[in-house]
């Protein structure tokens, strides 16, 4: 760490407080055991420095390490202190086993499944598809192995790290020996002085550990203080003393038999074939602990007391965790493959899509999600409840991943950030007349509104978003608040007014009178009759014969029809297409019909119409209404007269027309 970024303090270290006891004594044996080579990676100095950027945790407490990442440890089993971790970045969960046991042993619980549903599982595949042999089924097999090793006359040399596995095969051993007084005279020995340290942690940490552990130490028996169990002095020359010796039971690390005093012990106690050598952990391919186990010889037994999981618990953890994609690592190619095919069976006789993936070392993966993202309205915006099809506006604020919609009047006091609007102005050079400007912009935008502002200057507004200010003789302002939809109206209408001298309409215009009118900023009755027109034409091309249907000008109207009063008071346009009548509202432009395929096709070619005859200004403000002037419906009624339908259309149908316009 001292080597790396995380010396500029902005890196750190996460561990759970056993680890970080223990991490402390395993730290300085490798610093012993290396300070003798030429390439160590790091002094003794740099070591008791990095310890400060441990930062201790607890199994269940949610880390929070920068914006928009944070992560959960759980009880993994396996040794004391380790924890699966799940993650979560952005909303992505991913949940890392580690190394982790689906048993309880003697002191240890057994691994949990989060309560959360992650969407990657990074699992060990340590095992494959091999299944070991229950917990008390191995206990009795060892303690009867080792007891009848002792009674033959020669020694138990068990191999064994220095944490984890070590301290549960003495509690086994101690709890055997109290129960056989023949075996009290019969030494058991842990040569490790890590082991020792470790100890020590355990005998702290007695609150981390299982029911029975802490049961016990409740009764003031400490069941890590053994009554039948010595750690072994190493002095000179100690191996052969003790191969010399009385038979005893000895634990030595390391594990692998690589080095170190398991590999002494070893080479001392083989040509007797009294001895006996038990392996009782996973032993890795070109270590010497593999060797043996492969080409068997008298002295040799192998009775797994991994803390890793087997088949039957690492496919049930995978199936309870239903993770969308699962990573297997750590283990063998050979068992990983196996692992991966037996998973992909079991999930596909069940139907389930899950990918297994098996990357190599080194092989960077890349796996591919769509998530939802969800904003939650608060403030303003959240003291109402929306209800259905209702429009919500406001801002969408995003931080570490999580996304607010509010008022923008809350958003000082909801995200202690403030807003403000920038109001743009720019002269322009007016080289001609006023009415021309005007003439120009109704035949870009449509309706133009045309009045003063507070200080009597004449103003044009384009869109309800752009002023034109007539502020000199020879001069316009544009002054508009600058947003992305704004800023674009302004440039056009900029674009628009800079060329005006040029314009060819604009010379035929002004040289001689014309006829010439934009209809979609005339005031008159005419615009709305035109447009009317244009409507039903649409409609009739696309379905056949319109006709205009008029509210009764006397008022009278059917009593129990009344709920239906405010919709026949507008006027409609109505077609038939297949026995299946439509009504569209002219005012609202509501469409309803007894068909609902013919009711999506007519406001399919209804949107395109009304595209169609309205003007830039009533697209963008999207709330123009189609009949808005006086006079125009008497024009249309010229065109498309109001037809009385036979009453037997009227009475015979289960679902008519009249029920819902009763008066034509």
């Amino acid at each position: 760490m001292e080597k790396t970024n995380f010396r500029d303090g902005k890196g750190k270290v996460y561990m759970t407080h056993p680890t970080k006891a223990v991490h402390k004594f395993m730290m300085q044996d490798f610093v012993r055991m290396s300070s003798s080579s030429s390439d160590a990676l790091f002094t003794p100095l740099e070591m008791s420095m990095s310890l400060s950027s441990i930062i201790p945790v607890s199994a269940h407490q949610l880390i929070l390490p920068c914006p928009g990442v944070s992560f959960t440890p759980y009880h993994a089993g396996h040794v004391l202190g380790a924890c699966m971790y799940l993650i979560d970045i952005a909303g992505l969960k991913i949940l890392y086993t580690g190394d982790y046991s689906r048993e309880e042993d003697r002191h240890l619980v057994k691994a949990e499944v989060p309560p959360v549903r992650p969407d990657v599982l990074i699992v060990e595949s340590t095992y494959g598809v091999q299944t070991l042999e229950g917990r008390e089924e191995k206990e009795l097999r060892f303690t009867s192995l080792v007891h009848s090793i002792i009674r033959r006359g020669g020694h138990v040399l068990l191999p064994a790290f220095a944490l984890g596995r070590a301290q549960e095969l003495l509690l086994i051993l101690d709890e055997y020996w109290k129960k056989h007084p023949d075996l009290h005279n019969v030494p058991i020995y842990y040569a490790s002085n890590l082991a020792r340290k470790c100890m020590a942690v355990y005998q702290t940490y007695i609150h981390t550990m299982n029911a029975n552990i802490r049961s016990r130490f409740a009764k003031r028996d400490n069941p890590f203080v053994f009554k039948h169990i010595s750690n072994l002095p190493q002095p000179r020359g100690w191996e052969r003393k003790i191969a010399e010796g009385p038979p005893c039971v000895v634990l030595a690390s390391p594990g692998f038999l690589q080095t170190g005093p398991s590999r002494e012990l070893l080479e001392l106690w083989a040509p007797d074939p009294r001895n006996g050598l038990i392996i009782t952990g996973y032993s890795i391919e070109g270590t010497l602990a593999r060797d043996i186990m492969n080409e068997p010889e008298e002295i040799v037994d192998y009775i797994s007391f991994s803390a890793h999981v087997d088949y039957s618990q690492n496919s049930e953890f995978i199936e309870q965790v239903k993770a969308q994609h699962v990573v297997l690592v750590h283990g063998e190619a050979t068992a990983m493959g196996r692992l991966r095919a037996a998973m992909a069976a079991r999930f596909k006789d069940r139907d389930e899509d899950v990918k297994i993936h098996t990357p190599r070392n080194l092989e960077e993966l890349e796996l591919s999600f769509r998530g939802e993202r969800v904003a939650k309205a608060i403030g303003t915006l959240a003291s109402k409840p929306p209800q259905e099809n209702d429009i919500i506006s406001g801002l969408l604020v995003s931080k570490d991943y999580s996304y607010t919609l509010l008022d923008p009047r809350d958003l000082r006091d909801f995200a202690g950030l403030s807003t403000c609007i920038v109001t743009q102005r720019q002269r322009v050079a007016l080289g001609v007349g006023w009415d021309l400007v005007r003439w120009h912009l109704e035949g870009m935008f449509g309706k133009v509104e045309d009045g003063f502002d507070k200080d009597g200057v004449r103003t044009l507004r384009v869109m309800g978003v752009v002023d034109l200010k007539h502020t000199a003789e020879h001069e316009l302002t544009l002054e508009w608040d600058a947003s992305a939809s704004n800023d674009m109206i302004a440039d056009s209408t900029l674009t628009l007014i800079t060329g005006i001298d040029t314009s060819p309409a604009s010379v035929k215009l002004t040289s001689q009178s014309c006829a010439h009118a934009h209809p979609h900023a005339d005031s008159k009755n005419e615009s709305s009759y035109t447009r009317i027109q244009i409507l039903a034409e649409f409609l009739e091309n696309h379905f056949g014969e319109v006709e205009l249907h008029m509210p009764d000008a006397s008022g009278e109207e059917q009593h129990d029809h009344e709920q239906d009063e405010d919709a026949n008071r507008d006027p409609a346009l109505i077609l038939r297409v297949d026995e299946a009548d439509a009504h569209i509202n002219l005012v609202t432009l509501v469409v309803t019909c007894t068909s609902e395929t013919l009711r999506k096709r007519i406001e399919t070619v209804l949107d395109m119409a009304v595209s169609t005859i309205s003007s830039l200004t009533e697209l963008f403000k999207s709330s123009t209404p189609m009949m808005n002037e006086e006079g125009a419906v008497e024009k249309a009624m010229q065109k498309y007269p109001p037809r009385q339908l036979p009453e037997d259309e009227l009475t015979n149908k289960p679902e008519n027309i009249m029920d819902k316009y009763p008066k034509f």
